[in-house]
Parts: C-alpha cells; sequence; structure tokens
C-alpha cells in the first residue's frame, strides 16, 4: 500500500537525503541497499529511546501492521492478500486481537431494533 501520506514522506526523505544508486535506502557499500542488521540497529535504538520493554523486531512491524488494520475494521481477507499470504491461518497468525478491540465488539442482540440490525437481517 503507498498512499499518499507515506509518498509525501518519502519524497522528503529523497530530496533531503538524495540516495545515489538504484537504492531509496542505499547501504554503506555503493550500490548496495541498506543490511538488515543497519534496520535492526537503527530500530533497537528507537525501541530503547521509547522505553519499551517488549522485544521489538522488524518483522514485529509487520505483525503490528496486520492488527492495526483489523482492529480499524479491515476485512481478514484484504489483510490476507496485502501480506501475500497464501494461507488464511498464516494471517490469523499475524493479527492479534487486543483487549480493548474485544470490548468494542457489539453483540447481534444489541443490534435488534436498530437501523443497523434491520439492514443485516433486510
Amino acid at each position: 500500500m503507498l498512499r499518499q501520506r507515506l509518498l509525501d514522506v518519502l519524497r522528503v526523505y529523497f530530496k533531503s537525503a538524495r540516495p545515489q544508486g538504484p537504492y531509496l535506502f542505499p547501504g554503506d557499500i555503493p550500490g548496495r541497499p541498506i543490511t538488515t542488521d543497519a534496520v535492526q540497529r537503527v530500530l533497537r535504538k528507537v525501541v530503547v529511546g521509547c522505553g519499551f520493554t517488549k522485544r521489538v523486531a522488524p518483522h514485529s512491524l509487520r505483525h503490528g501492521f496486520a492488527t492495526h488494520l483489523l482492529e480499524a475494521g479491515e476485512d481478514i481477507r484484504t489483510i490476507q492478500r496485502l501480506l501475500g499470504h497464501t494461507s488464511i491461518q498464516t494471517t490469523a497468525r499475524y493479527t492479534k486481537v487486543t483487549e480493548r478491540h474485544i470490548g468494542r465488539t457489539k453483540s447481534p442482540l444489541d443490534l435488534i431494533g436498530t437501523k443497523k440490525g434491520h439492514q443485516l437481517l433486510g
């Protein structure tokens, strides 16, 4: 997903960093991309700087992305496609359902007598 907001951020980065060569995020070696070790070091600094106590790896960002999409009401099959999973079970393992999200879930009984309930039963 390359939405306008992210594209704007990347354009600002590009204008200020002026990366040389074929990579948007070049590594220390000319003509090579940034290494996974470099990404992990930067993430570790951010995690420590934020005071997080849980272990965070770059892959954690992918899990968080999937979970936020789910909590924002996105369909699990759409999330599956965005993550490139062939199996819905893999997507289910990626997404975590928080207690806050569970607490916001409405019972179908709560919809009886409402416009939304009428639309569902239609």
